[in-house]
């Protein structure tokens, strides 16, 4: 948790994982991040899975480092003091519909600079979710056995919502872009960003867009192979699964050295006239004699033998481990300074909590701040921030519009 934007406050109402990930970002750089929610919890509040507490895991890392405040959002008077409240602050991170009571609109009445960034589906209007762009963009028909039947293959989908992690930098960077923008002009900015257009646009940054326009059709599914260089899946004598990458010379020289295949390499070779030194070309194309080539050498040594070679020759490779595996992996977790001690976290579980994922050196990363409980900071933030007194807080309190900590409530998973 660093404090470089330690001046910077920025009122969050979102749910799910592209919005609460972009002020999460944010957070961890020290920005002071007010996150707003229905006083009942909002739409992810109860998403699985949940402690026996229930307390929800995916909302307690989301919302790391954050400020909770709970308001009535079915009430005008809930409404009416959010809308102050980002006006007030003046940024805001949303993905409420901008046809809702807090469109940009309503916020920038109240202030002419205000600055609104709204995760949104399709550029369209249209609802979305990770893996409905996800379908659209066409990568899940490309995962898969290669062998598979292009015609009758059923689509994979990745299990990461890489697009929803995605949008939320990309809507903390551009957070920080309208900001800038507004210390030199002093103009406010409306920002929108859909979801999709992180996919699609992403598809195209990639590559992969003119690629298949370009040869006027999709690509082949390659298995765990890297589609346009050397690399994939192999297994050790001792069954062992790992995967190993060569995009440079001096990874794919280490490679044959590790694997002790300098004279296999000469011969396949000079038998397809080819170096395949010279590149990822050749290798992509006789990628199926160099797996056979590989997975037979593989097949000869066990994993700690071939970890060992591969680490002297400081080759790309990582064996594959379950997610509980790598929880538990020290070299990973414990011993990664990204990780800091389990702060005092609503769930009552004691886990390794992230820092900020940039390493600043020479700077103090502090330790990860825990998750609020759902209407924590309400009356610190209405003081604070719209200078209500305590008895016009307690007056709302009293009347509904306002939440208070849900510390001491049962709650059941």
């Amino acid at each position: 948790m660093y404090n470089l934007l330690n001046d910077l406050s920025i009122v969050e109402v979102s749910s799910f994982v592209a919005s609460p990930t972009a002020g999460l970002y944010c957070a961890q750089l020290g920005a002071e991040v007010i996150r707003v929610d229905h006083k009942a919890g909002g739409l992810d509040y109860n998403r699985y899975m949940l402690t026996r507490e229930g307390r929800s895991l995916s909302w307690e890392n989301l919302n790391r480092a954050k400020k909770s405040v709970a308001l009535d959002l079915q009430s005008p008077e809930g409404r009416e003091l959010l809308v102050e409240l980002a006006a007030k602050v003046g940024q805001c991170i949303t993905n409420l519909p901008e046809q809702s009571f807090l469109s940009h609109a309503a916020m920038q009445a109240r202030r002419a600079d205000m600055i609104s960034l709204r995760v949104m589906g399709w550029h369209d209007g249209r609802q979305a979710m990770d893996f409905t762009v996800n379908a659209a963009a066409g990568y899940p028909l490309m995962c898969g056995p290669e062998e598979w039947d292009p015609a009758t293959a059923p689509p994979v989908n990745q299990v990461l919502p890489a697009w929803d992690f995605i949008t939320g930098a990309y809507g903390a960077f551009a957070m920080l872009a309208a900001l800038r923008h507004r210390d030199r002009t002093g103009e406010g900015s409306e920002v929108r960003l859909p979801l999709g257009d992180v996919a699609i646009g992403t598809m195209a940054n990639a590559g992969l867009m003119a690629e298949v326009l370009y040869r006027g059709g999709d690509r082949e599914r390659l298995g765990n192979a890297i589609w346009g260089a050397f690399g994939r899946d192999f297994r050790s004598r001792d069954g062992v699964r790992f995967m190993v990458a060569a995009l440079t010379p001096k990874q794919w020289s280490g490679l044959v050295k590790a694997f002790g295949l300098q004279d296999g390499i000469a011969a396949l070779e000079a038998q397809h006239g080819v170096r395949f030194a010279d590149g990822d070309t050749p290798r992509f194309q006789h990628r199926a004699a160099l797996f056979d080539l590989f997975q037979r050498a593989a097949e000869t040594m066990d994993y700690a033998t071939l970890e060992a070679r591969m680490t002297a020759e400081t080759c790309t490779f990582e064996r594959y481990r379950t997610a509980y595996e790598a929880a538990n992996d020290a070299q990973l977790v414990a011993n990664n300074p990204l990780f800091g001690p389990a702060p005092a976290n609503p769930s009552r579980f004691d886990y390794p909590a992230t820092r900020s994922f940039a390493n600043l050196p020479g700077r103090e990363a502090g330790n990860p701040a825990p998750a609020p409980y759902l209407g924590e900071h309400s009356e610190e933030v209405l003081a604070d921030k719209l200078g209500l007194s305590s008895g016009a807080i307690g007056k709302l309190v009293d009347a509904g519009t306002v939440a208070l900590s849900d510390q001491h409530t049962t709650r059941s998973p």
